[in-house]
């Protein structure tokens, strides 16, 4: 007899809205469900009660809770189980069930707060599922080749697929009028810890009127500090103003209105945010760290270093480049080239492979 082929997509990291991670489930499991073949498979979200609802109707539910840490559900034909997230407390590692497991990153590692004793515990918990799982997936080769760093992983059990660029269809955002900058401004975004390189972008305001907008969770209030603190020593923190997390619409306005979109980050598995403001047509300049380069590719601009001086001449360099030449439309090219239904493809095809051993 045969059975329909359940796919299980693990989306309980949805539990933390206005994060990568979140829009990372929800746009891989709604494009997932657009190309599985209904005949012979299904799609069945692991995720809680209250995120459910985010993906709409027509999907299968199965309800995440805390004692799923100790006893994973039973699920009869399930076909394959996604952990979408490395450091998940929910791995099916009692079941005989083949598992795919995406990596985003290994920045545990680069993070100076964190002791040795601290960072090889990760490794051996990761080292567990890497193990376990029938097939790795990385979000970038910058992050497989971090894997095949630490890990001992032959070539056919990894892949690389990358993220999808969420914007696909939207109506022109409108801002609410106290939150609209009261000049040109400069636009970052992402959760306001150290890794992410926020306080050097400050000096880029000195001897300018711009504001620099940073939005995201604010995770360590010490750094936001050391930010301010910066800002403070150019005169300029009247004009670095903090939104905390954002709506995907205020976002978008942002990202549409903004003069450059800047992202220094340290330590990246992907960038998604770059690529969603490359969708818009805006110059990105980055940081030359971890995959960041790899993704914007000769689209974006770069900042070769941290010092001040040497920032302000790239920016003022950048944006004279695109006011002269006007790459709008490549920009454009380079976003659409990361589609989630094109990723949703290459896990199914991965899945496919596990069938034939479930009866």
């Amino acid at each position: 007899m045969s059975f329909v082929k359940k796919i299980v997509l693990d989306c309980e990291r949805m539990k933390y809205p206005n994060t990568g991670l979140y829009y990372y489930c929800l746009q891989l499991g709604k494009a997932i469900q657009r190309n599985i073949d209904k005949d012979r498979e299904c799609l069945q979200i692991y995720v809680r009660a209250p995120e459910g609802p985010a993906f709409g109707e027509g999907y299968e539910i199965i309800p995440q809770n805390s004692l799923h840490k100790f006893y994973m559900p039973y699920q009869q034909h399930t076909a394959i189980w996604h952990c979408t997230y490395q450091g998940s407390n929910y791995f099916p590692f009692r079941k005989k069930l083949p598992v795919v497991l995406t990596i985003h990153d290994l920045n545990f590692l680069y993070d100076e707060h964190k002791s040795h004793k601290k960072k090889q515990q990760y490794l051996k918990k990761l080292a567990r599922k890497i193990h376990s799982a029938g097939h790795i997936v990385a979000i970038s080769n910058f992050v497989l080749n971090d894997i095949k760093k630490h890990f001992d992983i032959s070539e056919h059990k990894c892949s690389v697929i990358y993220n999808g660029c969420n914007i696909s269809a939207f109506t022109l955002p409108a801002l609410a009028t106290n939150k609209i900058p009261a000049a040109p401004f400069l636009f970052t975004i992402g959760t306001v810890v150290d890794k992410k390189n926020f306080h050097v972008l400050p000096p880029l305001l000195e001897g300018n009127d711009r504001q620099l907008i940073i939005s995201g969770v604010i995770q360590s209030e010490e750094y936001k500090s050391k930010i301010l603190s910066i800002a403070m020593e150019y005169g300029v923190h009247d004009r670095v103003i903090f939104t905390g997390p954002i709506s995907e619409a205020e976002k978008y306005w942002y990202m549409i209105n903004c003069e450059a979109f800047l992202f220094p980050s340290l330590a990246e598995g992907f960038g998604l945010p770059v690529i969603e403001a490359m969708y818009f047509g805006r110059p990105v300049v980055l940081s030359t760290h971890t995959s960041l380069p790899e993704i914007g590719g000769d689209e974006a601009y770069y900042f070769p270093d941290f010092e001040p001086l040497s920032m302000k001449k790239v920016l003022k360099e950048s944006l004279q480049h695109y006011e002269l030449y006007q790459p709008t439309e490549k920009i454009k090219a380079r976003a659409l080239l990361f589609n989630w239904d094109e990723a949703a493809r290459q896990y199914l095809e991965i899945y496919r492979r596990f069938y034939p051993s479930v009866s």
